[in-house]
């Protein structure tokens, strides 16, 4: 089954390298190259992972992405040749997955698309049901409960207070690690090895953006979390009781 890419990218040549090399890979790419384009190709089809880049005309890549978030969860790389922290930092809090400098390595973003359509279609497949076998009942879902909070684990869901959290794959990748794991103690390193499936280089924004954006959904007090505290200089551990 081929795979739909959406890539929104104001620079011409980049366009048509990444277009031709992921067409070899087997997926399906539709092609803008400013911010409002992208938003209507969005709207039209349906898409297995957007690219987009943060500097564009007619409207920025992180325009782009907070509006892509209003009502979908789909995974969104950004490549950009803004590689500080600050920037990592603000597209990655908007609902960014991940985050590629330029220039990049075809091979890596090859490697970093398909991890995210594999967690991403992972998550819509336990959710729909797809995953159960025909003719068998699914097993009993796990389900962890945490005073208002509610998360079942088999069936990749959260809520709060009865009301449903709006958790991206990788956010839900996070809580259920976490929650699984109550008093355990996860370096960065750790995580980043749980979750990214990759080496960890000393890039801390990633995960402190991911942990933030998690926490402003499940707590009460982000500032003051309840579940997942800090231990500085180590790491995250959940204590939830």
């Amino acid at each position: 089954m081929s795979h739909n890419i959406l890539l929104i990218e104001d620079d011409a040549p980049i366009v048509e390298m990444l277009r031709n090399y992921l067409v070899k890979e087997g997926y399906d790419v539709s092609a803008a190259f400013n911010g409002l384009d992208g938003i209507a190709l969005f709207r039209q089809s349906s898409f297995d992972i957007i690219i987009v880049d943060i500097m564009m005309p007619k409207l920025d890549g992180i325009e782009v992405i907070k509006l892509i978030r209003e009502n979908s969860s789909v995974p969104i790389l950004i490549i950009s040749a803004k590689d500080s922290d600050v920037d990592k930092a603000i597209g990655l809090g908007f609902g960014a997955d991940d985050y590629i400098a330029k220039p990049f390595s075809l091979i890596e973003i090859s490697a970093r698309i398909k991890a995210a359509i594999r967690r991403a279609t992972l998550y819509s497949n336990v959710e729909s049901g797809t995953t159960a076998v025909a003719g068998q009942a699914p097993p009993a879902a796990k389900v962890l409960t945490f005073n208002g909070l509610r998360i079942d684990l088999d069936n990749f869901s959260a809520s709060k207070n009865d009301v449903d959290l709006k958790l991206t794959a990788k956010e839900f990748e996070i809580l259920k690690l976490f929650a699984s794991n109550p008093n355990r103690v996860f370096t960065k390193a750790q995580l980043y090895g749980f979750i990214w499936n990759d080496e960890y280089y000393g890039d801390e924004n990633v995960i402190n953006v991911h942990i933030r954006r998690l926490r402003e959904k499940i707590e009460d007090q982000p500032s003051e979390p309840r579940y997942i505290k800090t231990l500085w200089g180590i790491g995250y551990k959940w204590e939830g009781q």
